[in-house]
């Protein structure tokens, strides 16, 4: 029998995740896997299995894991993809991506969390983790295109590097609105350059800014 507050990553899944609509399985098999803990502040650790956001210092969150669930099985990362990650934040979305996609190449503008975040995933053993500390609005031309791009902080318009950074068949999802109760998950697919645009899940995340605050993820 599972507790209302889950200790591990099984549990986690089994209580808010598999139960509501997220059912990719390899989704599922990954967030089974990821120990949430090890991104999480020693002080919250208690709580590091809770589907809630929880603070990672410098005035961020990790996401909460149904919200990680849901970006990720909508972005539909394959084996073979190549992904840009907009806004390291603790690591702990980075490693989904990096346990199902090809590479993922992750963009950070407070040094200190990326720091963190890498120290933590290279004692994991991953491999395919690419960093850079930067305006996550400006993606990362050198690296470009990619197969997934997700960001991980709200903006009222779409950044147009990142659009422009995104292979053709590519999809791209961000938080999209103003600040408060009104932005939504934005699922961007792209297609011999043409771009469609679906309206997703209700969100509340903070502003994707140019200077060293509002990374969430």
């Amino acid at each position: 029998m599972y507790h209302s507050n889950p200790k591990n990553p099984a549990e986690m899944v089994a209580v808010q995740i598999s139960s509501r609509d997220i059912v990719d399985p390899r989704v599922l098999r990954v967030m089974r896997k990821i120990p949430r803990e090890k991104f999480v502040p020693e002080k919250h650790r208690a709580l590091a299995y809770s589907d809630q956001a929880l603070p990672i210092g410098k005035d961020q969150t990790i996401s909460q894991p149904y919200v990680v669930a849901f970006m990720t099985q909508a972005l539909a990362v394959q084996a073979s993809s190549k992904v840009l990650e907009v806004g390291t934040g603790s690591g702990y979305q980075t490693a989904i991506l990096a346990r199902l996609a090809r590479t993922v190449y992750t963009v950070e503008i407070i040094p200190s969390l990326q720091e963190r975040a890498k120290s933590v995933l290279d004692s994991l053993g991953f491999k395919n983790i690419f960093y850079k500390c930067g305006d996550g609005r400006l993606g990362w031309h050198e690296q470009a295109p990619f197969d997934r791009i997700i960001v991980t902080a709200a903006s009222r318009e779409i950044p147009k590097m990142l659009l422009d950074q995104l292979a053709d068949n590519g999809k791209m999802i961000i938080p999209s609105g103003k600040q408060g109760w009104s932005q939504n998950l934005i699922l961007i697919s792209k297609h011999h350059n043409q771009l469609k645009r679906e309206k997703l899940l209700p969100v509340r995340f903070v502003p994707l800014v140019k200077t060293g605050k509002g990374k969430q993820t």
